[in-house]
């Protein structure tokens, strides 16, 4: 898919977020608009799927490690095809799929999330039951700034370097920013890649917003036979939207106002 289409997906993704945080009065409007571009060519540029035949085994395997940014998620599954798109702005409903996390009843969801950290190890246990088994998909996990954070993700970190767990691609989206401060302030992790290079990955560092960057990385990454690989992507929280970005308060737990919709979907070229 071309560069501009593929631009315009994560345009969608991030306006499909905003709409279901507004109408479920709550949700993580920041981290679901850093991750925008790297779920639209994830799943419509990258990844092998069926959205038609969502537990096909020999699909490429997606895990949200950072659950509360599931409204981007969900946008990008009913997007691919795996439900009407238009269910995916039914988030929180006492009566909807689209829960505050992903769960695996949801289609196209394979992992669910809840506690930060569990998303690596989930991701390396699928790719080695792919090793195992002599099948061929790739496993993706996406990860946040609390993630990183979490002890979990370093056993993780240190097994599948280990074991050259090729398959496995982890893509780390760096946006700086976490619940009650800065991920500088809050926990301060050092210099990220040179710690994870040390465990036997291949470690990339991109522009997040970028398509090429990202598309590059992956190519880099499918390339890779003999290691794990890990992107960090620098990103903004609350990316296109102006007064949402780098701002605290955009993290989560919040009600949007009518004015904040409008003036999002206005930036956002959502008339």
């Amino acid at each position: 898919m071309n560069l501009n289409d593929l631009n315009a997906i994560a345009n969608r993704i991030r306006s499909g977020s905003i709409q279901a945080i507004y109408n479920a009065r709550s949700g993580h409007p920041g981290g679901c608009l850093s991750i925008a571009e790297m779920l639209a060519v994830l799943y419509f540029d990258e990844m092998n799927v069926r959205p038609d035949q969502p537990n096909w085994l020999g699909r490429d395997r997606f895990i949200l490690s950072k659950g509360h940014a599931c409204p981007a998620y969900y946008i990008a599954l009913g997007m691919k095809g795996y439900f009407a798109e238009e269910e995916a702005l039914t988030l929180r409903k006492i009566d909807s799929r689209m829960e505050g996390h992903p769960d695996v009843r949801i289609p196209g969801v394979d992992a669910p999330s809840g506690s930060l950290g569990m998303g690596l190890s989930q991701g390396l246990g699928m790719a080695l039951g792919g090793r195992f088994q002599n099948m061929d998909f790739r496993t993706f996990v996406l990860l946040g700034d609390g993630d990183m954070q979490e002890g979990n993700t370093w056993e993780a970190i240190m097994a599948a370097g280990h074991h050259k767990v090729s398959s496995l691609t982890a893509l780390y989206d760096a946006n700086k920013l976490q619940g009650d401060a800065s991920v500088a302030d809050q926990m301060n992790m050092g210099d990220v890649a040179a710690k994870v290079q040390e465990f036997g990955w291949q470690v990339l560092s991109i522009d997040g917003h970028s398509i090429e960057d990202i598309q590059e990385a992956l190519a880099t990454a499918r390339s890779c036979t003999d290691k794990p690989t890990f992107i960090v992507a620098d990103t903004v929280k609350g990316k296109g939207v102006s007064f949402m970005e780098n701002v605290l308060r955009w993290h989560g737990s919040v009600t949007m106002t009518d004015e904040e919709l409008h003036a999002s979907l206005i930036e956002l070229g959502v008339n």
